[in-house]
């Protein structure tokens, strides 16, 4: 897959993982891994930039006597993602085009 376009889709979808409710890395791996496959090198990259875009805020808070960071969500953030959707629909139009031919051969 182009790298650019994975980029952008992991970017979604760290977003939807902390649509619902605030959460930290670990957690958004677990939520994220049967959908799509990510490490700990890729989450936190990608964290950064979103923070960097202001479509999530981060909050440092202790959990058993370890201080974690916690994700949320910011209105910008939420925008993202029903501008992604969207953005699909146009996707899923092009690759109609594209596999047209492939239905047609079957």
């Amino acid at each position: 897959m182009d790298i650019q376009l994975k980029r952008g889709l992991l970017d979604v979808c760290v977003l939807a993982a902390i649509k619902n409710e605030d959460s930290y890395g670990y957690q958004i791996i677990k939520d994220v891994s049967p959908y799509v496959e990510i490490s700990e090198s890729t989450l936190y990259p990608i964290l950064r930039r979103l923070e960097a875009s202001n479509l999530l805020t981060v909050r440092t808070a202790e959990h058993n006597g370890r201080l974690r960071k916690y994700y949320r969500i910011t209105q910008s953030g939420l925008e993202r993602i029903e501008a992604f959707k969207e953005e699909w629909k146009e996707i899923m139009s092009i690759y109609s085009f594209v596999t047209k031919e492939d239905l047609c051969h079957e």
